[in-house]
């Protein structure tokens, strides 16, 4: 979920910062469309969606924060608990840098599991890549005809309550902590992992439990991420996630350095096509592609937000081309041995493994707690008083986040599955699935037999491919 995902509640906790002229820029629209009858544009920033409601909904304060490359144009989310930066409603981002900030949120960790995915399914395999890009790339566009449905309406959760009600919009939004929550294990996972890897000797005995080197490097990976959970001020995190495009890059080079300099080689093998791991090769791939979340804010940061689609097509085919490459060249140097991380299989003695091991631990020490938080605040709007959203059961809800997470990389630790049983259930359901129901439900009496059929035919896709790959995974585990 691909990597996805650095998320920011508070919209009760919001302070909008605007001059004057935005003030007045806004009312005038206002009072121009009260004359011509015309729509209001959905980036108005005084005609909010949650304002059509009678009464609050959960969740409140549902907000994605989205890194960008120009950081100096964030607004600022104020709490009595964390203050960090978000993208305002306002349209602000350059076509440059929505693209980039398309392609961070596709590029993730994904591709560590990419050459896996290729060995368990096979060559032939490669054509769901392709085929799972097409069709992600279009439910994107239907994110954005969703988007543009009602006005005032800014998030997934947004979409699923204008389709469905409030029902809808808790259906969604629980969808998006579950993918977040799951992402931080994988976190954990990838970090005890290429640590134990590092450190492979190490073991000890405590209260009659013997521990191996994996989850002596999970127990202290999670003391380590801990603190950056209980930060106050997400703002330098937020900053330092947006460049895990780069720590992923310098992972590919070291690949690719260790592949041709250092003599590993290239050698042909696999088969054409397994089809009993066609389901873990699914979920794998799905997971690629996992960030529809993310996309509804990215176009309503957009100055121009009709180039959205051209911003999709060009952070999708950069992912594929990034995914294929990789998938090609790591299953081509370690074949049948490819584990599901491919920094696992760089030979240990070398430099360059180390430089790849070592940014593949680093990488969430900057994404955990961005991601982590949305859950929290999730729960924390449970709360049954306001007296009891205090400092100190905020870091207790965090600190228990923390720990359930540990627990579940512990008894789970197995990252390829754990990423198929995610893109299996969680993105299938996001990425394919809700896009589809969500259109047809706002666009129903404008929308074409073509159209009809098209998002039909990925409902049923991306059913049974959750079905299948879901108990795919879960078997795996087992």
């Amino acid at each position: 979920m691909g990597m996805k995902l650095d998320e920011e509640y508070g919209a009760d906790r919001l302070l909008q910062i605007e001059t004057d002229d935005e003030e007045n820029e806004a009312h005038d629209t206002v009072n121009e469309d009260d004359d011509t009858g015309s729509e209001i544009s959905n980036h108005s920033v005084h005609a909010p969606f949650h304002s059509q409601l009678d009464s609050p909904t959960w969740p409140q304060s549902y907000r994605e924060e989205i890194p960008t490359s120009n950081p100096s144009k964030l607004s600022i989310v104020s709490s009595a608990i964390f203050s960090a930066p978000e993208l305002p409603p306002s349209q602000q981002c350059s076509y440059t840098q929505s693209v980039l900030n398309a392609i961070n949120a596709l590029c993730g960790i994904g591709i560590l599991s990419i050459p896996y995915a290729l060995k368990e399914g096979g060559w032939c395999s490669l054509f769901l890549l392709f085929l799972f890009g097409i069709i992600t790339y279009y439910t994107g566009t239907l994110l954005k005809k969703c988007l543009e449905s009602s006005p005032g309406i800014e998030t997934y959760p947004d979409i699923g309550q204008a389709a469905f009600g409030l029902s809808g919009r808790i259906f969604i939004a629980i969808a998006l902590y579950a993918e977040l929550y799951s992402s931080c294990i994988e976190y954990l996972i990838m970090m005890s992992d290429n640590l134990g890897a590092l450190f492979p000797n190490i073991h000890m005995e405590f209260a009659g439990l013997h521990l191996n080197s994996y989850q002596i490097c999970a127990i202290i990976s999670t003391l380590v991420i801990l603190p950056t959970v209980w930060l106050r001020n997400l703002s330098l995190l937020s900053i330092v996630s947006a460049g895990g495009v780069i720590a992923l890059t310098v992972v590919v080079i070291c690949l690719l350095w260790v592949g041709v300099v250092d003599d590993v080689g290239f050698h042909p093998s696999g088969t054409a096509i397994n089809i009993a791991k066609i389901p873990v090769t699914i979920g794998l791939y799905s997971f690629c592609y996992g960030s529809h979340s993310v996309f509804p804010n990215i176009y309503s940061s957009m100055k121009e937000p009709s180039r959205f689609p051209s911003v999709l097509l060009i952070s999708f085919s950069t992912a594929f081309f990034s995914y294929l490459g990789v998938a090609i060249c790591g299953f081509l140097m370690f074949g049948e041995n490819t584990n599901p991380q491919f920094t696992l299989n760089l030979p240990t003695k070398l430099v360059t493994s180390k430089v790849a091991a070592w940014t593949v631990v680093i990488t969430p020490l900057t994404k955990y707690a961005i991601t982590l938080t949305p859950v929290a605040f999730g729960i924390e709007e449970f709360l049954p008083s306001p007296q009891l959203r205090t400092y100190a059961v905020s870091l207790l809800i965090r600190t228990l986040l923390v720990f359930s997470t540990l627990v579940i990389a512990l008894a789970v630790p197995y990252f390829g599955s754990v990423m198929s049983l995610i893109g299996s259930s969680l993105v299938m359901l996001v990425s394919l699935i809700l896009p589809c129901v969500c259109y047809i439900q706002l666009r129903k009496d404008q929308i074409t037999r073509f159209q009809l059929a098209a998002c039909s035919s990925i409902i049923v896709v991306g059913l049974i491919s959750a079905v299948v790959g879901t108990y795919s995974a879960l078997t795996n585990m087992v």
